[in-house]
């Protein structure tokens, strides 16, 4: 179905596109559905069960059950998915997924989200994007390495089925698809209850369905391409790392999929905020506030690349494969996120302003 295409315009540029066309995609409807792991993991540490996670669940459900359908009528074979096929390990995934989680909420916000926030304007994501694909690049090739390589090397996991989370427990793609239906019935349920718009769900589901075009459009590639294509779809921290070193050494990177994905996302939250009028410059307010963002973009960096992927390439992308990894990354973001909220932003919240009477004003 590509060849002809991939004739006309080469495998790479062909897969550069592709990665432009469905990191737009995600960007856009991300932006329109507030789409943030950050924000839902808020609302469920406190309680209160609102819109922010019923989007999360929505656009998680959407990339579940849509990868695993196209399995399902072999669309799509993802057995050699980096998250599935290769080495995997648990200690990275357990550690880096709290690293991350804590991150997220030190930096108001995951990696995806402080792309879609930097396309719109706000100062503080674009420099707090910037901290962290410094800090994967050094985690992946640099200072960091040694520290990363230690902790991933604590405890591996083999791949093929010991890295498939419900082949572990003996149950293939239909307890898959299941499984994935479960988790659309609790977002629309948690969407119902939060009166959420309808234009809201549907951003959230295509916000999802994003993840399943990525599967889908690498693995169509790696069919009519003679040389191998690597199957993948969205994620940030490799993608933040690869297009950071393209700016800084363009002529050893060549073009694919993951270096298409944050321009794409970029151009695609734009977009959508420009049309909802929503662009708008926001800066720091005080230098507190810019050492809280930046110790968590580092602690993102480092948590991302020591996971293997960050809130949506672990955290849906992976999950959405039923990688063992992929769903220890998830629950250590959501412990992370719970416990950094309960001790610093709760906790601050809760403390009685100190200064004295005269200095209020």
């Amino acid at each position: 179905m590509l060849t002809s295409v991939i004739d006309l315009l080469g495998e790479d540029r062909l897969s550069w596109l592709g990665g432009l066309v469905v990191g737009g995609l995600f960007g856009f409807f991300a932006q329109r559905s507030r789409f943030c792991l950050r924000a839902a993991a808020v609302e469920f540490s406190r309680g209160e069960g609102g819109p922010r996670l019923a989007v999360w669940l929505l656009t998680f459900a959407a990339a579940l059950v849509g990868t695993q359908a196209l399995v399902a009528i072999r669309w799509l074979d993802v057995s050699e998915a980096r998250q599935l096929a290769q080495q995997g390990s648990i200690s990275g995934a357990m550690i880096g997924g709290v690293m991350f989680g804590c991150g997220m909420i030190l930096a108001r916000g995951c990696a995806s989200r402080l792309l879609v926030l930097s396309a719109n304007g706000n100062l503080r994501a674009l420099l707090s994007g910037l901290v962290f694909a410094v800090t994967a690049q050094a985690a992946w090739h640099g200072l960091l390495s040694p520290a990363r390589e230690w902790l991933t090397n604590l405890w591996l996991v083999d791949g093929g089925p010991s890295r498939d989370i419900m082949a572990v427990f003996g149950g293939g793609t239909p307890e898959k698809l299941a499984f994935g239906g479960l988790w659309l019935i609790a977002g629309l349920a948690f969407a119902f209850r939060s009166r959420l718009p309808r234009r809201l769900i549907l951003s959230a589901l295509a916000t999802g369905a994003a993840v399943v075009a990525g599967w889908l459009f690498t693995y169509q590639l790696s069919q009519s391409s003679f040389a191998p294509v690597t199957l993948k779809s969205l994620t940030f921290s490799g993608p933040s790392a690869e297009l950071l070193m393209l700016v800084l050494n363009s002529s050893q990177i060549r073009l694919g999929f993951d270096l298409g994905i944050i321009p794409g996302v970029f151009l695609g939250s734009f977009v959508a905020a420009a049309l909802a009028h929503e662009l708008k410059l926001e800066g720091f307010s005080d230098g507190l506030g810019m050492r809280r963002y930046l110790l968590g973009a580092v602690l993102m960096g480092f948590g991302a690349m020591l996971a293997g992927g960050c809130a949506v390439g672990a955290g849906v992308t992976g999950a959405s494969v039923f990688a063992l990894t992929a769903w220890l990354v998830l629950g250590g973001m959501w412990l992370g996120a719970g416990l950094t909220d309960l001790l610093v932003d709760r906790a601050g919240a809760a403390q009685p302003d100190a200064r004295p009477a005269a200095s209020k004003a």
